[in-house]
C-alpha cells in the first residue's frame, strides 16, 4: 500500500516508526515530515498540512491508497472531509466529528446531553460578561479558549484576578488569535489526570492502554502549560473500575452521542480526564493522537497500525484485534530553553549515537544543517524506553536523555515519578 502520512511532530514520527514496520506497507510519504523520519520514508517538504490543494494533488501524485492526518488544525478544518470527497480513503475524523475538539462550547453541549461528567461551564463571547461571572461564581475556575491552542491555552486560575488576566489575554489581547473569539469559563477541578486514547471507525471502539501526561514545564507541575513535557503508561494509580467506567461512559458514550448527532467519529478519540473524588470526568476531548502520548503508546502496540489504521477508514474495526503489550514506558521530552516562551534554534544536537538500541527517540522539533541535526523547535526530542516497571522504564529513559545534549536543553526529572503512588487529590 502506498499511504501519505501528514504531520511533522513526534506524533507522527512515532505513527511513521510504526507504519515502516508494517508488511502490508510498499510506499510511506510524509508531508512535510522532519529530519527523524528521512530513514521511515520519502519527506515532501514543501507540502504544508494546511494547504488542502497541495495536499490533495500529492494524494494524487502518489497514487495515495491511504491519507493519515497527525495533527488537529487541518482536522478541524475539514482536510478528511476534502480528501473523502476526492476518493480518498482516509484515517482522521469529519470536520463536523472534530468539533468536540475544535469547539469546547460544542463538546460541553454534547457531554450534558449525553450525561458524561464533566465540570461546571459557561461560554462567553464578551470579556466584561465572563469576568463579571468569574466574580459571582463562588469557585475557582479555568479559562479556555474556545478553539484550538496546541495544548497551550489553558489557565488554572488560583483567584479572581488571575482569571480576570487571563480572560483579557486571550479576549482583548487575542493571545490565542482567533481560538479566543469565545471563551469557556470551568469550575476548577482537583485530582489525578489521565488519558483514554481509543480507535473507532464510528460505531466500533478499540480502547488503547492509559496514560499520564505531564503540561506544566517545571518539576512539580510547576510553571506554564506547554505542549507535554513527559508521559508515562500504565498508571499504577489507576484501578481497573475507575479505568472501565471511563472506557464506557465517557469514551464509548461520546461515540455513540456524536454518531446520533449524525456526526460518527473515525479516527483518534482522546479524552483527557480528571479522576476526582466525586469520579471520573472530562477535562477536554481530543479528535486525534495526542503528543506525546502516542510516542509511549506505539511502543506498547503489537499489532499492525496500517492496518488498523485502513481498518477505520473501511469502517471495518469490528474484523482487526489490537493488542498490547504488557509493558511500562515512559517518555522524556528534552526541549529548547525558555520554551514554551521565546527561545532560540540551531543548536547542534550530539548523543543520539549513545542511545541504547532498544530505546527509541522521536524527532518533535529538529533540522538537518550541512549533516548535523540541530534544534528547530520548542519541543525538540521525545526518549521513550519500556521496562517490566515504570521505575525500570524511568530510569532506562533518564539514563539515555543524560547521553544527549544541546545547548539550553530543558526536560522535566520527575516523569512518572508519581505513578504508582496511590490515588489522592492534589497528586500527578
Amino acid at each position: 500500500m502506498n499511504v501519505l502520512l501528514l504531520g511533522s511532530g513526534g506524533r507522527e514520527h512515532a505513527i511513521a516508526w510504526k507504519l515502516a514496520q508494517s508488511p502490508r506497507l510498499s510506499k510511506l510519504w510524509i508531508a512535510p515530515g522532519n529530519a527523524g523520519m528521512q530513514q521511515l520514508g520519502e519527506l515532501v517538504s514543501d507540502v504544508t498540512v494546511m494547504d488542502f490543494d497541495a495536499v490533495l494533488g500529492l494524494a494524487e501524485r502518489v497514487s495515495a491508497d491511504l491519507v493519515i492526518v497527525g495533527p488537529d488544525d487541518p482536522i478541524s478544518a475539514g482536510l478528511a472531509d476534502r480528501l473523502a470527497e476526492a476518493g480518498f480513503k482516509v484515517f482522521a475524523p469529519s470536520a463536523a466529528a472534530a468539533q468536540i475538539e475544535g469547539s469546547k462550547a460544542f463538546a460541553n453541549q454534547l457531554m450534558a446531553e449525553a450525561g458524561i461528567a464533566t465540570a461546571i461551564s459557561q461560554s462567553f463571547d464578551d470579556p466584561e460578561t465572563a469576568k463579571r461571572y468569574v466574580r459571582e461564581c463562588g469557585y475557582q475556575v479555568v479559562i479556555k479558549p474556545d478553539g484550538l491552542t496546541a495544548g497551550k491555552g489553558v489557565t488554572v486560575c488560583d483567584d479572581i484576578a488571575e482569571a480576570e488576566a487571563a480572560i483579557d489575554q486571550v479576549m482583548v489581547e487575542r493571545l490565542f488569535g482567533d481560538a479566543g473569539t469565545r471563551i469557556v469559563v470551568e469550575e476548577r477541578m482537583y485530582g489525578r489526570e489521565t488519558s483514554a486514547h481509543a480507535f473507532s471507525d464510528g460505531t466500533t471502539v478499540r480502547h488503547m492502554p492509559f496514560s499520564c501526561d505531564h503540561k506544566p514545564v517545571f518539576d512539580g507541575n510547576v510553571g506554564p502549560n506547554t505542549g507535554g513535557m513527559g508521559v508515562y503508561s500504565p498508571p499504577g494509580w489507576l484501578d481497573e473500575e475507575i479505568a472501565e467506567r471511563i472506557r464506557l461512559d465517557v469514551t464509548e458514550r461520546a461515540i455513540a452521542a456524536l454518531a446520533a448527532a449524525g456526526r460518527p467519529f473515525a479516527g483518534v478519540l482522546y479524552p483527557g480526564l480528571m479522576v476526582t473524588p466525586a469520579g471520573p470526568k472530562v477535562v477536554e476531548f481530543n479528535a486525534r493522537f495526542g503528543d506525546p502520548e502516542t510516542e509511549i503508546l506505539l511502543t506498547k502496540l503489537r499489532s499492525d497500525l496500517l492496518e488498523i489504521c485502513l481498518a477505520v477508514a473501511e469502517r471495518r474495526l469490528a474484523d482487526v484485534e489490537v493488542e498490547w503489550d504488557d509493558v511500562a514506558t515512559v517518555g522524556v521530552m528534552m526541549a529548547s530553553g525558555g520554551y514554551p516562551g521565546s527561545y532560540e534554534t540551531g543548536k547542534p544536537i550530539s548523543g543520539l549515537d549513545r542511545v541504547d538500541a532498544d530505546v527509541q527517540v522521536f524527532v518533535a522539533g529538529a533540522r538537518e544543517e550541512g549533516g548535523q541535526l540541530v534544534t528547530a523547535g520548542g519541543r525538540v526530542l521525545c526518549v521513550v524506553a519500556r521496562g517490566t516497571t515504570i521505575e525500570e522504564a524511568r530510569v532506562r529513559a533518564y539514563e539515555n536523555v543524560a547521553r544527549i545534549s544541546f545547548e539550553g536543553a530543558h526536560y522535566r526529572t520527575d516523569i512518572g515519578l508519581t505513578a504508582d503512588q496511590p490515588l489522592q487529590v492534589g497528586v500527578r
